[in-house]
C-alpha cells in the first residue's frame, strides 16, 4: 500500500510569534503536549520559522542560556522547509533524513499550513508497513 504524509500527517498547528520568549514557547509546548512551534510572519518577520525541542538542547541547554531572556526568533530555523501532504510518506522521511530534521510542516496545494509531521510518527508508520493490509493501527 502506497502511504502519503495526508495519511499520518497531525492536522495540529501551533504558532508562536517572534518576539515571545524561549520560556513561552517552552509552555505553550508543553501544555499542548507538542515538540514543536511554527513561528508566526509578523511586519518584521516576513518568514515563517519552526522552533523544536532539539533547538531547544541545542540552542538553549547546551550553550547554557536562559530561556526567559532569550526571544523565539534568536534561536529559530527559517526558512521553513516543508511537505507536501500528497507526498508519500516514504520521500517525507528521505527528505527528512536529508536536511537532518525531526519536525516537518505539512501543505496543501495553496502552500497553507495543514499540519505537522515529525519522527515520532514513523513508528506507527513502520508498523503498519509490517502489516499485509497496511491497516493503520492507532
Amino acid at each position: 500500500m502506497e502511504f502519503t504524509v495526508r495519511d499520518w500527517m497531525n492536522e495540529l498547528v501551533v504558532f508562536i510569534d517572534p518576539k515571545k520568549t524561549v520560556s513561552d514557547a517552552l509552555a505553550l509546548m508543553r501544555r499542548r503536549y507538542i515538540h514543536s512551534l511554527i513561528i508566526n510572519k509578523t511586519a518584521d518577520n516576513p518568514e515563517y520559522g519552526i522552533i523544536t525541542s532539539t533547538d531547544i538542547c541545542d540552542k538553549i541547554i547546551a550553550q547554557n542560556r536562559n530561556p526567559s531572556h532569550t526571544r523565539v526568533e534568536e534561536i529559530m530555523n527559517s526558512p521553513l522547509l516543508t511537505v507536501d501532504q500528497d507526498a508519500r510518506i516514504q520521500e517525507c522521511a528521505v527528505f527528512m533524513q536529508r536536511h537532518k530534521i525531526h519536525h516537518l510542516p505539512v501543505t496543501d496545494e495553496n502552500l497553507k499550513l495543514v499540519g505537522m509531521i515529525s519522527d515520532a510518527d514513523f513508528l506507527i508508520v513502520a508498523e503498519a508497513m509490517g502489516h499485509d493490509d497496511g491497516e493503520r493501527i492507532v
